[in-house]
This record gives structure tokens, C-alpha cells and sequence, in this order.
């Protein structure tokens, strides 16, 4: 199958590019910058200039393929309307050549969409009121495609997609222990994260490709939720620091932001079980925080 990816330059699309080479696929995908294109030619990749706004670009990309795989999101966080629109715009974009062709469409999306406080499935709908409710207009884009003969499916990725060189939630919570001298946890820490070795993810998004019946909803989460507490407290170990409960008030000046703050707090548990049966997707890798007992997370920064 020949791939068009947008985000295959980011954080998770490298491994993800690698695991669809690895299994036979030929992918070129969406570059903005001479040294993203570079990247994806060192992973094997034929570069497409263009970005998210180059409508023409992203229709040409997915015209010229067998199908699509979008994960890259940006935009101005202050403005999320017109990220949402973006996002729109762009998944409509990719999915107009494909119509009537039964080729696949696998968008990106989070488990953060999902309602707090209970394990939430596959078939259970997001929460339009939730701190990720920004991004169900683009899932509800993308599956509206299956009625048009696409094979259109969506992967919610855990709020946690660790392995060497992260720089999301987890890097930004340790440089915050670091910074303030204690690994920090909201209330009782108990609420729970869903998290996925980056490499199972792309293993994921390879089989989503291959094989994700229309219309589908698929978690990526390999654990279903991995309690906030357990976290501080084995970046507090790896750090030689104290732990420290705060309070959602504390927590809005604590951390980077007062999004991030809520981000903490969050309790929202998924279940993959769906996802795992339906495509055979075992995830292999090593968990959250063995990651973090073992992995770079820790290491000391250079200088």
C-alpha cells in the first residue's frame, strides 16, 4: 500500500513511518521544512512539501495514494475554533479523492475526548463538554466519510504515548518536579491516565490502515489507566525528591498552565479491549512506568 501521513515528523510519526516500511508499505508524506523532510528521507519516506493550510498540497498527497494516515493537529491553543477548523478543513481535504474508492482514512485523535471518571469503551461517546472536546469535530469529520465508500476510522491515543526522547505530558511534569523541588499529584492522585508504548502505537496505526472496518473507533491505550500518584512518585523516586499532594487551586500555578493543571487532575480510564480484539493488536513494549524506572525520562539534562 502506498501511505500518505501528515505528522510524520513529530513526536510518534517517525516510529510510525518505520513500522509501515518495516511492514511493506511505501509512504510519502506531508514536509513543512527542509529538516522535517530530511527526517522522513532517512526514515525511508519521499517527502511532499506542503502544511496542513495548503489545501492543495494535502489533496494532491492523498490523491496519488492508497490511503491516508492524518496525525498531525496545530494551531494557536488561545484559539480553538479555528483549530478546529483547521483540522476540518484538512480531514475533508484528504478525504474528498478517496470517496467512492473503499481506500482507508485513519485520523488521529485522544482518549482525553472521553467522559471523566469511568472506564470508558470504544462505544461509549466523548464528552462535548470535556477538556479534549476540541477534537471530536474532527473525528466526526472523518467517520462521516464511511458513508461516502471510505474506509474511515479513528485512533484515540492515550494522553501518555512514552519511549525514548518524549517531550509531552510526562517530560513536562518532570521538568516541573525538578523545577519546584517536589514531584507533585492532584488530591489523592488516584485519578488514572491510559498509556501506550509509542512503538505499539505505531503497530496500531499500521493495522488501522491495513484492515479497520468503516466507521470504526479504535483506543490506543495499552494500559487502561495508570494512577497520577504512582507516577509522581516514580519520578520521585528517579529524582531523590519528595512527593507532594496539592490541591486544584495549587495545581493552576503549580504546573506549566492551568490546562495542563486540569490535564493532571484527570481521571479518564479507557478500555482497549474492542480495538485489541477486533484488529489483533497485542501491545508488547514496556509499560508507563518502567519507561520511567528504566528509560531517559530521568536522565539528567544537558547542560
Amino acid at each position: 500500500m502506498h501511505v500518505f501521513v501528515t505528522g510524520g515528523s513529530g513526536q510518534t510519526g517517525p516510529a510510525v513511518v518505520a513500522e509501515l516500511i518495516a511492514a511493506g508499505h511505501s509512504v510519502t508524506a506531508l514536509a513543512r521544512s527542509d529538516a522535517a523532510a530530511a527526517r522522513l528521507e532517512s526514515l525511508g519516506a519521499t517527502p511532499h512539501p506542503g502544511s496542513l493550510d495548503d489545501l492543495d498540497s494535502l489533496y494532491n498527497g492523498a490523491a496519488a495514494a492508497d490511503g491516508v494516515l492524518h496525525m498531525a493537529y496545530g494551531g494557536d491553543f488561545s484559539d480553538l475554533d479555528d483549530m478546529m477548523r483547521r483540522d476540518r478543513t484538512a480531514i475533508e481535504t484528504l478525504g474528498r479523492p478517496l470517496e467512492q474508492s473503499g481506500k482507508p482514512l485513519v485520523v488521529t485523535s485522544g482518549t482525553l475526548v472521553m467522559p471523566a471518571g469511568r472506564e470508558s469503551t470504544e462505544k461509549d461517546e466523548p464528552d462535548t463538554t470535556g477538556i479534549a472536546a476540541f477534537r471530536i469535530a474532527g473525528e466526526r469529520t472523518c467517520l462521516d466519510l464511511a458513508a461516502r465508500n471510505v474506509r474511515a476510522s479513528v485512533v484515540r491515543l492515550a494522553p501518555t504515548v512514552h519511549g525514548p526522547r518524549d517531550h509531552g505530558f510526562i517530560p513536562m511534569l518532570i521538568a516541573t518536579a525538578r523545577k519546584t523541588g517536589v514531584s507533585a499529584y492532584v488530591g489523592d492522585g488516584a485519578n488514572r491516565w491510559p498509556a501506550v508504548h509509542r512503538l505499539d502505537a505505531a503497530v496500531l496505526f499500521r493495522l488501522a490502515l491495513e484492515k479497520a472496518p468503516a466507521g470504526s473507533v479504535l483506543h490506543g491505550a495499552a494500559e487502561n489507566g495508570v494512577t497520577l500518584r504512582s507516577i509522581a512518585e516514580t519520578i520521585a523516586r528517579g529524582l531523590d525528591l519528595p512527593t507532594a499532594e496539592i490541591t486544584p487551586e495549587e495545581a493552576a500555578t503549580h504546573f506549566v498552565s492551568p490546562f495542563m493543571a486540569t490535564a493532571y487532575g484527570f481521571d479518564g480510564p479507557v478500555s482497549s479491549a474492542h480495538t485489541q480484539e477486533l484488529l489483533g493488536w497485542s501491545p508488547t513494549h514496556p509499560t508507563l512506568l518502567e519507561d520511567l524506572e528504566h528509560g531517559d525520562y530521568l536522565a539528567t539534562p544537558a547542560a
